[in-house]
């Protein structure tokens, strides 16, 4: 089985970046209070499931991010999926501009792993950091769901090629018409006679 050429030193490292615009995803905003109780955010699209059992995700944020370190050190974070009318919300977190807590709505129920983003975020999930892999320069942080908020009537903001796009519009294109399937006819079992043609006598034993 061949194996993958090792990194050479002073090679160029392939641009990932590029890449990974052509993946368009949702959009996410990671919220978590420091060692003062004061809110921290970034916005955040590198995202995935991990299990089902326990309820598990991953997040994936720059290791050197100050929101990084109170989260660690906090050991928990709310993670707000944005809706589509949002997308002012997820520059500012992306700006890293001191006030933006003092910009957006938020509230932080009890129990709460961070703040919500309450005029803004259309599904929340509160989690309990259990473990970190740093890795580069970012560090994956696995994370345990403790409690979902979901607003049904709320559409995911989405993300991809550099540009923000509407789930709605995405969902307002007719789905193609089905393709009726061929019939296909049943075969014998193993062992069973053919079925006579039509018009063909049975011949009784």
């Amino acid at each position: 089985m061949p194996h993958p050429a090792p990194h050479r030193p002073g090679a160029q490292p392939a641009d990932l970046r590029s890449f990974m615009t052509a993946f368009p995803t949702g959009v996410s905003v990671v919220t978590t209070l420091d060692a003062d109780a004061a809110p921290r955010g970034l916005t955040c699209s590198s995202l995935a499931s991990v299990a089902l059992s326990p309820p598990t995700l991953v997040v994936c944020v720059r290791t050197a991010s100050p929101t990084l370190e109170a989260l660690l050190a906090h050991g928990r974070f709310a993670l707000n999926l944005l809706h589509e009318r949002a997308r002012a919300t997820s520059d500012l977190f992306a700006s890293g501009a001191p006030d933006r807590f003092a910009r957006t709505e938020w509230r932080l129920p009890l129990g709460a792993g961070g703040p919500h983003l309450t005029a803004d975020a259309h599904a929340v999930a509160d989690c309990a950091v259990v473990r970190t892999i740093r890795f580069g320069d970012h560090t994956a942080v696995f994370a345990e769901v403790s409690r979902v908020t979901v607003r049904e009537s709320g559409q995911p903001l989405l993300y991809g090629r550099r540009r923000y796009a509407h789930w709605s519009d995405a969902a307002a294109v007719p789905q193609p018409a089905a393709v009726p399937q061929p019939t296909v006819a049943s075969l014998p079992e193993a062992g069973a006679p053919p079925a006579p043609s039509e018009g063909a006598a049975r011949v009784r034993r």
